[in-house]
């Protein structure tokens, strides 16, 4: 069976979504199709830590579909913007992780990423897949990964 690692961008996936869709990702039906193409050994959410009930049940229920979450504080600046990014610890685990794996998934659109998937590709030999909403998704990551899905509404709530 193929062992695959998930690792996914939380707030670009929320933001990609609600602004195209108006609707939010089904990580579950997202994790169902997963597990049928072989066997998830890793699988990490990323995304800020805010205290409200609401992040906090989100939160919760991605940790019962079966992801760890790692979280970083929110940092409000004094200019009024927001800080929050997890560009260099999805980049860390992903190497850390590729020697391990047959797949590496990603859930993003950042184009930060088309860099990394070039390495692992060449480096590790790994396929890797890349899931975001086609008209936000960076054209260098659909170009640097083996496999891009664009998020549709099947895999929308």
């Amino acid at each position: 069976m193929n062992k695959i690692a998930i690792f996914v961008d939380v707030q670009n996936i929320y933001y990609t979504t609600r602004d195209t869709y108006n609707r939010q990702f089904n990580y579950r039906k997202f994790w169902n199709r997963l597990s049928a193409q072989g066997d998830i050994i890793t699988a990490y959410a990323y995304a800020i830590q805010r205290s409200d009930d609401k992040q906090i049940k989100f939160q919760d229920a991605l940790r019962h579909i079966g992801f760890e979450v790692k979280l970083k504080p929110y940092i409000q600046r004094s200019d009024g913007s927001a800080k929050g990014d997890w560009d260099v610890g999805i980049t860390i685990d992903i190497l850390e992780t590729a020697k391990d794996v047959d797949e590496i998934i990603l859930l993003s659109g950042d184009g930060d990423f088309a860099m990394l998937l070039d390495k692992v590709n060449k480096d590790y030999d790994v396929s890797t897949e890349v899931y975001g909403v086609a008209a936000l998704t960076a054209r260098a990551l659909i170009d640097a990964t083996s496999v891009y899905h664009p998020i549709e509404e099947d895999l929308l709530m």
